[in-house]
């Protein structure tokens, strides 16, 4: 049987499998369920950004396209995976979110070769959607922890629900 979450409570712990700034064992830690294609996922990625210049924490990001609204935030999502397995995910990550309004296959092309991905390597993983497993089993933990929308965070596993501006979500982190 598998377990679901009443929405409050993580249920997939952080494992290596994950893509983490910080380490692990933080006293902190935020993960974020989220769509390259969500604009309110873009000016959360810009205050966990401030947020980390402030404090040390341990920062997940997990995906959860909406593909139904977000066409090529499914595509967006591989291709992050698809520069994590050449170490350079968040490069990729930040790019997506500097560029919410141009993710079709040229652009993330043009970004693999900015960040100077093994291109050959890249169209690779991208044709052959070697990475659409792992952003499904993002979805599937974010539906088990009750995620249905995004942007959708936790903190030390708990979620939070409060306004989106950087003072609360501060205070909430440091709470």
């Amino acid at each position: 049987m598998s377990q679901t979450s009443d929405g409050d409570g993580l249920l997939i712990p952080i494992s290596e499998h994950d893509n983490i700034q910080g380490t692990i064992n933080a006293q902190i830690v935020l993960i974020e369920y989220g769509d390259y294609q969500c604009l309110s996922c873009g000016e959360v990625h810009k205050m966990i950004q401030e947020i980390q210049q402030q404090i040390q924490l341990c920062f997940v990001f997990r995906h959860f396209p909406r593909i139904h609204i977000h066409f090529q935030a499914q595509k967006a999502a591989e291709a992050a995976e698809a520069a994590a397995v050449q170490n350079k995910f968040w490069q990729m990550h930040n790019l997506l979110f500097e560029n919410q309004y141009a993710l079709n296959n040229g652009h993330l092309l043009e970004y693999a070769n900015e960040i100077q991905l093994d291109i050959n390597r890249f169209l690779q993983d991208m044709t052959g959607h070697v990475h659409a497993e792992r952003v499904s089993q993002n979805i599937q933990g974010g539906i088990q922890s009750g995620v249905s929308n995004t942007p959708a965070l936790f903190i030390n596993g708990v979620r939070y629900r409060d306004a989106w501006d950087t003072e609360r979500l501060l205070a909430a982190i440091l709470d």
